[in-house]
C-alpha cells in the first residue's frame, strides 16, 4: 500500500494521521457494516478541500484510477464519530457498484495525530 495520510484542519494547523498506524490500531476491532447513507463525506468536498488539490479532469481521472484499483475486501476506517479516516476510494467503488453498505472499522478513541501544523508536501511518503 502506498504511504498516505488522513488530514483534518485544526486551530493549531493541519493535523495528519499516518494511515499505516491507523490500520495497526484496527487489529482488534470488529468489522461493522455501515450504510453508505451514513457516510457524510459522500455529500461534502473531500479530496479537494484541505489538500490544496484542484478538481481538474486529470485529478479526477487519477482519483477514478484509485477507485478502480480499490479492494473492497479491506474495511474502511472511521473515527469514533463515524467520519472517514481511510477508505474513501473504496466507499466510492461500493457506491458505484450499487452497494448499500460498506465494511468498516470504527476506532474507539481518536488517536493523537502523527503531525500537526504541517504542509502535506513536507511529510515522508517513502515508507
Amino acid at each position: 500500500m502506498r504511504k498516505q495520510y488522513h488530514f483534518r484542519p485544526s486551530a493549531a494547523g493541519l493535523r495528519a494521521w499516518d494511515v499505516h498506524r491507523l490500520i495497526a490500531l484496527t487489529a482488534e476491532l470488529p468489522i461493522e457494516h455501515v450504510p453508505l447513507a451514513a457516510i457524510r463525506e459522500l455529500d461534502e468536498t473531500y479530496w479537494y478541500d484541505s489538500e490544496g488539490d484542484r478538481p481538474t479532469c486529470r485529478s479526477i481521472a487519477a482519483h477514478m484510477q484509485l477507485v478502480n484499483d480499490a479492494d473492497l475486501a479491506y474495511p474502511v476506517i472511521l473515527c469514533p464519530q463515524g467520519r472517514v479516516m481511510d477508505g474513501m476510494h473504496r466507499i466510492i467503488k461500493a457506491l458505484l457498484a450499487g452497494a448499500t453498505d460498506v465494511q468498516a472499522y470504527r476506532l474507539r478513541d481518536l488517536p493523537p495525530p502523527d503531525y500537526t501544523g504541517v504542509d502535506p508536501d513536507d511529510l515522508p511518503y517513502d515508507d
